[in-house]
């Protein structure tokens, strides 16, 4: 009964206080009341008796993981208050810092991305969260092994159902032409899209866009990351791993929105997000959040026009800088 009160009083506080914000996108204001509420609940066990208390579970979708529910872990770890967390399975190098970690969920759900006991869940108006610590990945990760003649540069692709939908934001055949002919002369480039078997899969299915062995066949100096990964299974526990040791190494990514580009704001440097349609345009998630994940220069490009210009200007004639 209360928890009914309380919500329905969200909703009218939302109606009132940002009455001129879109129905759809309006549930997500709730949602940060309502984990800002949740956290009242804990504040003498946080702030004050600080002992080992607090077990995370999350089962909800790898970008939200990343955004919110690692870093809360990690405050909680720093604060001497975490005692357990439990994911799905390939997580566990991820949480390395965490006491008990348990890989207990085989795939990953959209209704997971509603534990509203993580500080923020999916998007928000307000990325002001206390309980919230950047991960260091790339300092935990970065390794002797993975060493290029040339500065990594990762092409983090992604070709997946989106809201129900065919894929959106993705970088076809010529595009992926375009940044290999205009970078591999200044990069050692490293291709990743991972198939369905090598990651904990979601609601969103993963399709075939038939470039592996187009880029094989047509760039063979391009690093493959399924290619390196064969090659090095035996130094590394499994394909989240390996990606962490590899993407620690490096300093420059292209990415796509979700997952794919959550995890390459992880390591510092300049991370360029194609992303066409999304919350995260009006949340404004990668000027607000994605750049505190570690400190990364963040840019973010709606259309093919704009990702060329960025990767000219960016990526090229200031290969050894990053945008002020």
């Amino acid at each position: 009964m209360i928890t009914k009160f309380i919500n329905k009083f969200i909703g009218l506080y939302v109606l009132i206080r940002h009455y001129n914000v879109s129905p759809e996108l309006r549930s997500f204001y709730k949602d940060t009341y309502r984990c800002q509420l949740v956290q009242w609940k804990y504040v003498i066990k946080d702030y004050i008796i600080k002992k080992p208390y607090k077990k995370l579970s999350f089962q909800g979708e790898f970008a939200p993981e990343l955004q919110f529910v690692l870093p809360f872990a990690y405050w909680h770890y720093k604060n001497g208050t975490l005692k357990q967390t439990e994911s799905s399975i390939y997580t566990r190098e991820f949480y390395f810092f965490s006491p008990h970690h348990e890989e207990v969920f085989e795939t990953r759900s959209n209704e997971g991305n509603y534990n509203y006991e993580m500080p923020r869940i999916l998007y928000s108006h307000r990325y002001n969260m206390r309980k919230w610590a950047p991960v260091p990945l790339k300092e935990h990760y970065r390794n002797g092994l993975f060493q290029f003649k040339k500065p990594g540069l990762v092409i983090a692709n992604r070709y997946n159902m989106e809201w129900g939908g065919p894929p959106i934001s993705y970088f076809d055949i010529p595009t992926l032409s375009f940044l290999i002919e205009q970078l591999q002369g200044t990069y050692t480039l490293i291709y990743n899209r991972p198939r369905s078997t090598q990651i904990t899969m979601d609601n969103s299915d993963i399709y075939e866009l038939n470039e592996h062995d187009w880029i094989r066949q047509n760039y063979p100096e391009v690093v493959m990351m399924e290619d390196l990964y064969q090659q090095h299974k035996a130094h590394t526990r499994n394909f989240n791993h390996f990606q962490l040791m590899v993407y620690a190494n490096c300093d420059r990514f292209i990415s796509i929105h979700g997952g794919t580009a959550a995890l390459a704001s992880y390591f510092g440097g300049l991370n360029l997000i194609f992303s066409k349609q999304g919350p995260e345009h009006h949340f404004k998630c990668y000027e607000k959040l994605y750049p505190k994940l570690s400190g990364a220069t963040i840019l973010h490009a709606k259309d093919i026009e704009t990702l060329k210009k960025y990767v000219e200007k960016y990526f090229i004639t200031r290969a050894n800088s990053v945008p002020e």
